[in-house]
Protein backbone atom coordinates (compact mmCIF):
# COMPACT_ATOMS: atom_id res chain seq x y z
CA UNK A 1 0.00 0.00 0.00
CA UNK A 2 1.32 3.43 -0.89
CA UNK A 3 2.85 5.25 2.07
CA UNK A 4 3.71 2.11 4.06
CA UNK A 5 7.42 1.46 4.35
CA UNK A 6 10.25 0.13 6.41
CA UNK A 7 13.09 2.45 7.42
CA UNK A 8 16.87 2.42 7.79
CA UNK A 9 18.93 0.99 10.64
CA UNK A 10 17.90 1.98 14.15
CA UNK A 11 18.73 1.34 17.85
CA UNK A 12 17.85 -1.85 19.71
CA UNK A 13 14.14 -2.77 19.74
CA UNK A 14 12.06 -2.88 22.91
CA UNK A 15 11.38 -6.36 24.22
CA UNK A 16 8.54 -7.58 26.42
CA UNK A 17 10.50 -7.13 29.65
CA UNK A 18 11.41 -3.54 28.79
CA UNK A 19 7.80 -2.68 27.99
CA UNK A 20 6.57 -4.36 31.20
CA UNK A 21 9.00 -2.13 33.12
CA UNK A 22 7.50 0.93 31.40
CA UNK A 23 3.96 -0.18 32.30
CA UNK A 24 4.76 -0.98 35.95
CA UNK A 25 4.66 2.65 37.20
CA UNK A 26 1.20 3.01 35.61
CA UNK A 27 -0.39 0.29 37.73
CA UNK A 28 -2.87 -0.77 39.01
CA UNK A 29 -4.66 -2.71 36.29
CA UNK A 30 -7.32 -5.38 36.56
CA UNK A 31 -6.21 -9.02 36.95
CA UNK A 32 -7.22 -9.58 33.28
CA UNK A 33 -6.77 -6.05 31.95
CA UNK A 34 -8.82 -4.51 29.16
CA UNK A 35 -6.69 -1.83 27.50
CA UNK A 36 -7.55 0.56 24.68
CA UNK A 37 -4.74 1.75 22.43
CA UNK A 38 -4.81 4.77 20.14
CA UNK A 39 -3.38 3.63 16.81
CA UNK A 40 -3.03 5.78 13.71
CA UNK A 41 -0.80 3.40 11.78
CA UNK A 42 2.35 5.45 12.29
CA UNK A 43 5.48 3.82 13.67
CA UNK A 44 5.04 4.98 17.27
CA UNK A 45 1.39 3.95 17.71
CA UNK A 46 1.80 0.70 15.80
CA UNK A 47 4.77 -0.23 18.01
CA UNK A 48 2.64 0.58 21.05
CA UNK A 49 -0.13 -1.72 19.78
CA UNK A 50 2.37 -4.52 19.19
CA UNK A 51 3.93 -4.20 22.65
CA UNK A 52 0.65 -3.66 24.49
CA UNK A 53 -0.98 -6.67 22.83
CA UNK A 54 1.84 -8.93 23.99
CA UNK A 55 1.78 -7.36 27.47
CA UNK A 56 -2.00 -7.88 27.80
CA UNK A 57 -1.89 -11.43 26.44
CA UNK A 58 0.72 -12.38 29.05
CA UNK A 59 -1.80 -11.26 31.69
CA UNK A 60 -4.85 -12.96 30.12
CA UNK A 61 -6.14 -9.54 29.09
CA UNK A 62 -6.94 -7.98 25.75
CA UNK A 63 -6.42 -4.79 23.78
CA UNK A 64 -8.80 -2.74 21.64
CA UNK A 65 -7.09 -0.62 18.98
CA UNK A 66 -8.89 2.66 18.23
CA UNK A 67 -8.21 4.43 14.94
CA UNK A 68 -9.70 7.83 14.13
CA UNK A 69 -10.41 8.63 10.50
CA UNK A 70 -10.42 12.43 10.45
CA UNK A 71 -11.59 12.59 6.85
CA UNK A 72 -8.70 14.93 6.06
CA UNK A 73 -6.72 12.59 3.77
CA UNK A 74 -8.03 10.14 1.14
CA UNK A 75 -5.57 7.47 2.35
CA UNK A 76 -6.97 7.49 5.91
CA UNK A 77 -9.70 4.88 5.35
CA UNK A 78 -7.25 2.41 3.80
CA UNK A 79 -4.77 3.01 6.64
CA UNK A 80 -7.50 2.29 9.19
CA UNK A 81 -8.25 -1.01 7.44
CA UNK A 82 -4.55 -1.88 7.54
CA UNK A 83 -4.44 -1.17 11.28
CA UNK A 84 -7.50 -3.40 11.73
CA UNK A 85 -5.67 -6.20 9.90
CA UNK A 86 -2.58 -5.77 12.07
CA UNK A 87 -4.73 -5.72 15.22
CA UNK A 88 -6.44 -8.95 14.21
CA UNK A 89 -3.08 -10.60 13.56
CA UNK A 90 -1.96 -9.56 17.06
CA UNK A 91 -5.16 -10.88 18.63
CA UNK A 92 -6.48 -7.39 19.43
CA UNK A 93 -9.87 -5.87 18.71
CA UNK A 94 -10.26 -2.78 16.53
CA UNK A 95 -12.65 0.10 15.93
CA UNK A 96 -12.47 2.87 13.35
CA UNK A 97 -13.95 6.13 14.67
CA UNK A 98 -15.12 8.75 12.18
CA UNK A 99 -14.74 12.51 12.68
CA UNK A 100 -17.85 13.80 10.98
CA UNK A 101 -17.28 17.55 10.78
CA UNK A 102 -13.60 18.51 10.42
CA UNK A 103 -12.92 22.26 10.15
CA UNK A 104 -11.98 23.64 6.77
CA UNK A 105 -9.54 26.24 8.12
CA UNK A 106 -7.77 27.40 11.28
CA UNK A 107 -5.53 25.23 13.53
CA UNK A 108 -6.65 21.90 12.05
CA UNK A 109 -4.10 19.75 13.93
CA UNK A 110 -5.23 21.09 17.32
CA UNK A 111 -8.89 20.54 16.41
CA UNK A 112 -8.06 17.01 15.22
CA UNK A 113 -6.31 16.21 18.53
CA UNK A 114 -9.34 17.35 20.53
CA UNK A 115 -11.77 15.43 18.33
CA UNK A 116 -9.58 12.33 18.43
CA UNK A 117 -9.51 12.28 22.22
CA UNK A 118 -13.26 12.88 22.50
CA UNK A 119 -14.06 10.04 20.10
CA UNK A 120 -11.71 7.63 21.85
CA UNK A 121 -13.03 8.52 25.31
CA UNK A 122 -16.54 7.73 24.12
CA UNK A 123 -15.40 4.43 22.59
CA UNK A 124 -13.72 3.47 25.87
CA UNK A 125 -16.89 4.20 27.82
CA UNK A 126 -18.90 2.07 25.42
CA UNK A 127 -16.42 -0.80 25.77
CA UNK A 128 -16.20 -0.51 29.56
CA UNK A 129 -12.48 0.18 29.28
CA UNK A 130 -10.73 2.18 32.01
CA UNK A 131 -7.30 2.66 30.39
CA UNK A 132 -6.34 4.34 27.11
CA UNK A 133 -2.72 4.05 25.97
CA UNK A 134 -1.25 6.93 23.96
CA UNK A 135 1.98 6.58 21.95
CA UNK A 136 3.66 9.89 22.80
CA UNK A 137 7.40 9.25 23.05
CA UNK A 138 10.56 11.09 24.06
CA UNK A 139 10.78 13.08 20.83
CA UNK A 140 7.19 14.27 21.30
CA UNK A 141 8.00 15.27 24.86
CA UNK A 142 10.99 17.35 23.75
CA UNK A 143 8.90 19.11 21.09
CA UNK A 144 6.20 19.81 23.67
CA UNK A 145 8.71 21.27 26.12
CA UNK A 146 10.19 23.56 23.46
CA UNK A 147 6.78 24.66 22.17
CA UNK A 148 5.67 25.58 25.67
CA UNK A 149 8.97 27.28 26.45
CA UNK A 150 8.52 29.41 23.34
CA UNK A 151 5.03 30.38 24.50
CA UNK A 152 6.17 31.40 27.98
CA UNK A 153 4.46 28.53 29.80
CA UNK A 154 4.77 28.14 33.54
CA UNK A 155 5.60 25.03 35.58
CA UNK A 156 2.67 22.99 34.28
CA UNK A 157 3.65 23.54 30.68
CA UNK A 158 7.36 22.98 31.20
CA UNK A 159 6.69 19.69 32.97
CA UNK A 160 5.54 18.38 29.60
CA UNK A 161 3.08 15.55 29.12
CA UNK A 162 2.25 13.52 32.22
CA UNK A 163 2.69 9.71 32.12
CA UNK A 164 -0.88 9.38 33.33
CA UNK A 165 -3.94 11.57 33.62
CA UNK A 166 -7.37 10.82 35.01
CA UNK A 167 -10.71 12.11 33.88
CA UNK A 168 -14.33 11.05 33.30
CA UNK A 169 -13.78 7.46 34.44
CA UNK A 170 -10.75 6.92 32.19
CA UNK A 171 -6.99 6.92 32.63
CA UNK A 172 -4.85 8.29 29.78
CA UNK A 173 -1.52 6.48 29.93
CA UNK A 174 1.73 7.30 28.12
CA UNK A 175 4.23 4.49 28.79
CA UNK A 176 6.69 5.52 26.02
CA UNK A 177 7.69 9.02 27.16
CA UNK A 178 11.27 7.91 27.84
CA UNK A 179 11.62 5.98 24.56
CA UNK A 180 12.93 7.58 21.36
CA UNK A 181 11.13 7.17 18.04
CA UNK A 182 13.97 5.24 16.40
CA UNK A 183 13.72 2.53 19.06
CA UNK A 184 10.02 2.15 18.24
CA UNK A 185 10.84 1.77 14.54
CA UNK A 186 13.43 -0.85 15.45
CA UNK A 187 10.74 -2.71 17.41
CA UNK A 188 8.54 -2.85 14.32
CA UNK A 189 11.38 -4.00 12.08
CA UNK A 190 12.17 -6.76 14.54
CA UNK A 191 8.50 -7.82 14.44
CA UNK A 192 8.36 -7.64 10.64
CA UNK A 193 5.76 -4.85 10.63
CA UNK A 194 5.70 -1.85 8.31
CA UNK A 195 4.09 1.46 9.14
CA UNK A 196 2.42 4.45 7.49
CA UNK A 197 4.19 7.76 7.02
CA UNK A 198 1.66 10.58 7.43
CA UNK A 199 2.65 13.46 5.09
CA UNK A 200 1.21 16.00 7.55
CA UNK A 201 4.15 15.17 9.83
CA UNK A 202 6.38 17.01 7.35
CA UNK A 203 4.01 19.90 6.64
CA UNK A 204 5.77 23.08 7.74
CA UNK A 205 2.46 24.89 8.06
CA UNK A 206 2.07 23.14 11.41
CA UNK A 207 3.84 24.66 14.40
CA UNK A 208 4.89 21.32 15.89
CA UNK A 209 6.52 20.27 12.61
CA UNK A 210 8.53 23.50 12.49
CA UNK A 211 9.68 22.93 16.07
CA UNK A 212 10.60 19.34 15.21
CA UNK A 213 12.97 20.64 12.55
CA UNK A 214 14.60 22.99 15.05
CA UNK A 215 15.32 20.39 17.75
CA UNK A 216 18.60 19.10 16.17
CA UNK A 217 19.81 22.69 15.78
CA UNK A 218 19.70 23.26 19.55
CA UNK A 219 22.87 21.10 19.94
CA UNK A 220 21.41 19.87 23.27
CA UNK A 221 21.36 16.09 23.64
CA UNK A 222 17.86 14.56 23.83
CA UNK A 223 18.72 13.11 27.23
CA UNK A 224 19.26 16.65 28.55
CA UNK A 225 15.85 17.79 27.34
CA UNK A 226 14.26 14.69 28.85
CA UNK A 227 16.00 15.32 32.17
CA UNK A 228 14.74 18.93 32.17
CA UNK A 229 11.14 17.82 31.62
CA UNK A 230 11.47 15.24 34.40
CA UNK A 231 12.84 17.88 36.77
CA UNK A 232 9.92 20.19 36.03
CA UNK A 233 7.53 17.26 36.48
CA UNK A 234 8.94 16.53 39.95
CA UNK A 235 8.55 20.19 40.89
CA UNK A 236 4.99 20.13 39.61
CA UNK A 237 4.25 17.03 41.68
CA UNK A 238 5.60 18.74 44.81
CA UNK A 239 3.57 21.89 44.12
CA UNK A 240 0.40 19.89 43.48
CA UNK A 241 0.84 17.96 46.73
CA UNK A 242 1.20 21.24 48.64
CA UNK A 243 -1.78 22.65 46.77
CA UNK A 244 -3.96 19.63 47.60
CA UNK A 245 -3.01 19.83 51.28
CA UNK A 246 -3.89 23.54 51.45
CA UNK A 247 -7.20 23.03 49.67
CA UNK A 248 -8.07 20.19 52.02
CA UNK A 249 -7.66 22.50 54.98
CA UNK A 250 -8.97 25.83 53.71
CA UNK A 251 -11.17 25.40 50.63
CA UNK A 252 -14.92 25.36 51.40
CA UNK A 253 -17.19 23.67 48.86
CA UNK A 254 -20.87 24.58 48.73
CA UNK A 255 -23.92 22.84 47.23
CA UNK A 256 -24.61 24.09 43.77
CA UNK A 257 -21.02 23.98 42.54
CA UNK A 258 -19.42 27.02 44.14
CA UNK A 259 -16.46 27.44 46.47
CA UNK A 260 -15.00 29.94 48.90
CA UNK A 261 -11.43 30.80 49.82
CA UNK A 262 -10.45 32.55 53.07
CA UNK A 263 -8.91 35.87 52.06
CA UNK A 264 -6.15 36.05 54.65
CA UNK A 265 -5.01 32.43 54.25
CA UNK A 266 -5.14 32.65 50.47
CA UNK A 267 -3.03 35.82 50.46
CA UNK A 268 -0.51 34.13 52.77
CA UNK A 269 0.18 31.45 50.18
CA UNK A 270 3.43 31.78 48.19
CA UNK A 271 2.68 33.21 44.78
CA UNK A 272 3.22 29.93 42.79
CA UNK A 273 0.91 27.96 45.09
CA UNK A 274 -1.74 30.69 45.07
CA UNK A 275 -1.71 30.55 41.27
CA UNK A 276 -2.28 26.81 41.36
CA UNK A 277 -5.12 26.99 43.86
CA UNK A 278 -6.81 29.69 41.78
CA UNK A 279 -6.26 27.62 38.63
CA UNK A 280 -7.84 24.47 40.08
CA UNK A 281 -10.81 26.23 41.64
CA UNK A 282 -11.87 28.37 38.68
CA UNK A 283 -11.43 25.49 36.25
CA UNK A 284 -13.61 23.23 38.37
CA UNK A 285 -16.32 25.76 39.21
CA UNK A 286 -16.31 27.18 35.68
CA UNK A 287 -16.62 23.77 34.03
CA UNK A 288 -13.89 24.55 31.49
CA UNK A 289 -11.94 21.76 29.77
CA UNK A 290 -8.70 23.71 30.24
CA UNK A 291 -7.51 26.18 32.87
CA UNK A 292 -6.89 29.85 32.09
CA UNK A 293 -3.53 30.73 30.55
CA UNK A 294 -0.72 31.51 32.95
CA UNK A 295 -0.58 35.19 32.03
CA UNK A 296 -4.33 35.53 32.63
CA UNK A 297 -4.02 33.83 36.01
CA UNK A 298 -1.13 36.06 37.05
CA UNK A 299 -3.08 39.20 36.20
CA UNK A 300 -6.15 37.91 38.06
CA UNK A 301 -4.11 37.03 41.15
CA UNK A 302 -2.53 40.47 41.12
CA UNK A 303 -5.98 42.06 41.05
CA UNK A 304 -7.28 39.79 43.83
CA UNK A 305 -4.47 40.92 46.11
CA UNK A 306 -5.66 44.48 45.60
CA UNK A 307 -8.96 43.28 47.13
CA UNK A 308 -11.49 44.60 44.61
CA UNK A 309 -15.19 43.92 45.11
CA UNK A 310 -15.02 41.22 42.46
CA UNK A 311 -13.84 40.13 39.04
CA UNK A 312 -14.63 37.55 36.36
CA UNK A 313 -12.26 34.77 35.32
CA UNK A 314 -12.69 31.69 33.12
CA UNK A 315 -16.46 31.53 33.34
CA UNK A 316 -16.50 32.36 37.05
CA UNK A 317 -17.34 35.35 39.20
CA UNK A 318 -15.08 35.96 42.20
CA UNK A 319 -16.99 37.97 44.77
CA UNK A 320 -15.39 39.61 47.78
CA UNK A 321 -17.06 38.93 51.11
CA UNK A 322 -15.78 40.20 54.47
CA UNK A 323 -13.34 37.33 54.99
CA UNK A 324 -13.78 35.20 51.87
CA UNK A 325 -13.56 35.05 48.12
CA UNK A 326 -16.75 33.38 46.87
CA UNK A 327 -16.21 31.65 43.51
CA UNK A 328 -19.41 31.02 41.53
CA UNK A 329 -20.25 29.96 37.99
CA UNK A 330 -21.05 32.88 35.71
CA UNK A 331 -24.63 32.25 34.58
CA UNK A 332 -24.25 34.15 31.31
CA UNK A 333 -21.98 31.47 29.88
CA UNK A 334 -24.09 28.46 30.79
CA UNK A 335 -25.52 26.42 27.91
CA UNK A 336 -29.17 25.45 27.39
CA UNK A 337 -30.08 22.13 25.85
CA UNK A 338 -33.10 19.96 25.23
CA UNK A 339 -33.66 16.96 27.47
CA UNK A 340 -36.36 14.45 26.58
CA UNK A 341 -37.94 12.11 29.16
CA UNK A 342 -35.72 9.06 29.66
CA UNK A 343 -32.58 10.84 28.45
CA UNK A 344 -29.34 11.49 30.34
CA UNK A 345 -26.99 14.35 29.52
CA UNK A 346 -23.90 16.11 30.81
CA UNK A 347 -24.75 19.73 31.44
CA UNK A 348 -22.18 22.52 31.63
CA UNK A 349 -19.43 19.92 32.19
CA UNK A 350 -20.40 19.92 35.86
CA UNK A 351 -23.47 17.74 36.24
CA UNK A 352 -24.89 14.53 34.85
CA UNK A 353 -28.65 14.93 34.64
CA UNK A 354 -31.37 12.39 33.89
CA UNK A 355 -35.02 13.17 33.24
CA UNK A 356 -37.25 10.29 34.27
CA UNK A 357 -39.31 8.64 31.55
CA UNK A 358 -42.44 9.25 33.59
CA UNK A 359 -41.96 13.01 33.23
CA UNK A 360 -43.38 12.73 29.73
CA UNK A 361 -46.79 11.52 30.90
CA UNK A 362 -49.32 14.09 29.75
CA UNK A 363 -46.55 16.44 28.56
CA UNK A 364 -45.02 17.29 25.24
CA UNK A 365 -41.69 15.39 25.38
CA UNK A 366 -40.12 17.95 23.05
CA UNK A 367 -40.87 20.89 25.36
CA UNK A 368 -38.34 20.17 28.15
CA UNK A 369 -34.94 21.83 28.26
CA UNK A 370 -32.21 22.57 30.78
CA UNK A 371 -30.64 25.93 31.36
CA UNK A 372 -29.26 28.16 34.06
CA UNK A 373 -31.84 29.42 36.53
CA UNK A 374 -30.76 32.99 35.95
CA UNK A 375 -33.30 35.60 36.98
CA UNK A 376 -36.31 33.40 36.18
CA UNK A 377 -39.55 33.96 38.03
CA UNK A 378 -39.69 31.42 40.86
CA UNK A 379 -43.02 32.48 42.31
CA UNK A 380 -44.79 29.26 41.24
CA UNK A 381 -42.14 26.99 42.67
CA UNK A 382 -42.43 25.42 46.09
CA UNK A 383 -40.77 22.67 48.12
CA UNK A 384 -42.47 19.30 48.60
CA UNK A 385 -45.10 19.13 51.34
CA UNK A 386 -43.57 19.26 54.78
CA UNK A 387 -40.17 20.33 53.53
CA UNK A 388 -38.36 23.66 53.26
CA UNK A 389 -36.57 25.13 50.31
CA UNK A 390 -32.79 24.81 50.42
CA UNK A 391 -31.00 27.95 51.59
CA UNK A 392 -27.53 26.37 51.66
CA UNK A 393 -26.62 27.60 48.17
CA UNK A 394 -25.25 31.16 48.41
CA UNK A 395 -27.47 33.67 46.67
CA UNK A 396 -24.78 34.65 44.19
CA UNK A 397 -24.47 31.03 43.03
CA UNK A 398 -28.15 30.37 42.42
CA UNK A 399 -28.33 31.99 38.99
CA UNK A 400 -26.06 29.29 37.51
CA UNK A 401 -27.93 26.32 39.00
CA UNK A 402 -29.45 23.82 36.56
CA UNK A 403 -33.15 24.52 36.11
CA UNK A 404 -35.58 22.38 34.13
CA UNK A 405 -38.03 24.32 31.99
CA UNK A 406 -41.23 23.12 30.33
CA UNK A 407 -42.88 25.38 27.78
CA UNK A 408 -40.57 28.25 28.92
CA UNK A 409 -41.64 27.97 32.57
CA UNK A 410 -39.23 26.77 35.26
CA UNK A 411 -40.65 23.57 36.74
CA UNK A 412 -37.77 22.25 38.88
CA UNK A 413 -34.65 23.53 40.62
CA UNK A 414 -33.49 20.45 42.56
CA UNK A 415 -30.56 22.19 44.29
CA UNK A 416 -33.05 24.56 45.92
CA UNK A 417 -35.66 21.82 46.48
CA UNK A 418 -38.18 23.85 44.48
CA UNK A 419 -40.74 22.35 42.08
CA UNK A 420 -43.87 23.29 40.21
CA UNK A 421 -46.98 21.36 41.37
CA UNK A 422 -47.12 18.10 39.46
CA UNK A 423 -43.33 17.77 39.21
CA UNK A 424 -42.12 15.79 42.20
CA UNK A 425 -38.56 15.28 43.49
CA UNK A 426 -36.82 12.30 41.95
CA UNK A 427 -38.07 12.72 38.40
CA UNK A 428 -35.00 14.84 37.68
CA UNK A 429 -31.84 13.19 38.96
CA UNK A 430 -28.65 15.22 39.21
CA UNK A 431 -25.21 13.95 40.10
CA UNK A 432 -21.84 15.66 40.05
CA UNK A 433 -19.44 14.59 37.32
CA UNK A 434 -15.80 13.59 37.68
CA UNK A 435 -13.66 16.68 38.16
CA UNK A 436 -12.10 18.20 35.11
CA UNK A 437 -9.69 20.29 37.15
CA UNK A 438 -8.43 17.35 39.14
CA UNK A 439 -8.18 15.29 35.96
CA UNK A 440 -5.94 17.89 34.32
CA UNK A 441 -3.34 17.83 37.07
CA UNK A 442 -1.20 15.34 38.93
CA UNK A 443 -2.22 16.27 42.44
CA UNK A 444 -4.84 13.50 42.66
CA UNK A 445 -2.12 11.02 41.69
CA UNK A 446 0.34 12.02 44.39
CA UNK A 447 -1.14 9.77 47.05
CA UNK A 448 -3.58 12.36 48.39
CA UNK A 449 -7.32 12.45 48.03
CA UNK A 450 -8.24 14.93 45.31
CA UNK A 451 -10.17 17.74 46.99
CA UNK A 452 -12.07 18.69 43.88
CA UNK A 453 -12.62 15.02 43.07
CA UNK A 454 -14.32 14.54 46.40
CA UNK A 455 -16.50 17.54 45.65
CA UNK A 456 -17.39 16.17 42.25
CA UNK A 457 -16.94 19.37 40.27
CA UNK A 458 -16.43 19.36 36.54
CA UNK A 459 -16.93 16.87 33.73
CA UNK A 460 -15.17 16.17 30.48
Amino acid sequence: MSGWAADVAAPEPLNDAAFAALMAPLEPFEPEPLIACAVSGGADSLALLYLASRWAKARSGRVIALTVDHGLRPEAAAEARQVAAYAAALGAGHRTLLWRDPPQSGPVQAAARRARLTLMQQACREAGCLHLLLAHHRDDQIETLLLRLAKGSDLDGLAGMAPQRRGAGLRLLRPLLTVDKESLKATLRDAGLAWCEDPSNDDLRHERVRMRRLVPATTVAPERWQAAAETFARLRGWADARCAAWMGEYLALHPGGCASLPVEDFEALPHPLALRVLRHVVQAVGGRPYPPRSAVLRRALGRLRERPKGLTLAGCRLIRRPAQWLVVREAAGVESLKLAPGETCVWDRRYQIQLDQAAGAGCDPEAFYLGALGAANRSGLQPPAGEAWCEAVPGAARAALPALRYLEAVVAVPHLNLYQPGFSPGFLRISACPPQAAARSDFTLSGRVGILQAAGFGCS
